[in-house]
């Protein structure tokens, strides 16, 4: 089966600072991949490197079979790329409603009155459908998570990049936004979650892939990752 995301030695650097040092790995269709890595790891800037906010110094990055390497954000987007950010920015004045109808309209390619209607089975997907008509301004931290998710889909991604998305949140909240991520997941969406709340993130994925100063130190099942001496000095500081 082809990956529908394929990253083959992908290099950047600032000046000394190595941020991605040959980034090898790829993702199957409908399969959620887990990042973990201390602070600094590289992570976030491997996300904008998979969405062309970055551009790579070497290597190739395949999705859905066409080389997008090169390629810029915005066409990225509209071949089925979608992404949340660790802090939440939605148009604060705008409606819940409208902040989705705003991304599906710019970042897919489906006509205003398909969008719409999209919209309002995102609302109920991710739990925000009594919140439609409220400015995004008056969300909760759990709301606008939700929002930031529900804005992610409404660009109908075929893979969608978490980053740090229960980030801040109580052990309840961080359970009911969970829920519906694996709710997504189920629906056939690839997913790649970067996350700290580790418990969260093994309940959804897959494999994992654990990042240091930019490079992969291992990849594999969460019971086995998490069970590795290398990942336990390194990402939880403990001298095994």
């Amino acid at each position: 089966m082809q990956p529908v995301l394929d990253i083959s030695a992908v290099n950047k650097r600032f000046g000394a600072l190595t941020v991605a040092d040959a980034v090898t790995f790829s993702l199957a269709p409908g399969e959620a991949l887990g990042i973990i890595g201390p602070n600094g790891a590289g992570k976030s800037t491997l996300f904008n490197l998979i969405t062309g906010n970055l551009q790579v110094d070497g290597g190739r990055i395949v999705f859905d079979g066409t080389d997008v390497t090169n390629a810029p954000p915005m066409q990225r987007c509209l071949m089925g790329i979608g992404r949340t950010f660790q802090i939440p920015q939605p148009f604060v004045k705008l409606t819940v409603f409208e902040n989705l109808l705003v991304a599906g309209t710019f970042g897919s390619r489906k006509l205003e009155a398909e969008v719409a209607a999209r919209c309002g089975d995102i609302l109920i997907q991710t739990g925000l459908i009594g919140r439609a008509n409220v400015p995004a301004g008056q969300l909760s931290l759990l709301e606008r998570k939700r929002l930031e998710l529900a804005r992610a889909l409404a660009t109908n991604p075929k893979v969608l990049l978490l980053d740090e998305i229960a980030g801040g949140l109580t052990e309840g909240e961080c359970a009911a936004l969970v829920g519906t991520i694996r709710d997504i997941h189920a629906s056939g969406i690839s997913i790649i979650w970067i996350e700290h709340v580790l418990h969260a993130l093994n309940s959804v994925v897959e494999r994992l892939l654990v990042l240091d100063f930019g490079k992969v130190i291992g990849m594999g099942r969460p019971n086995d990752i998490m069970a590795s001496k290398a990942v336990r000095e390194i990402y939880l500081g403990l001298d095994v």
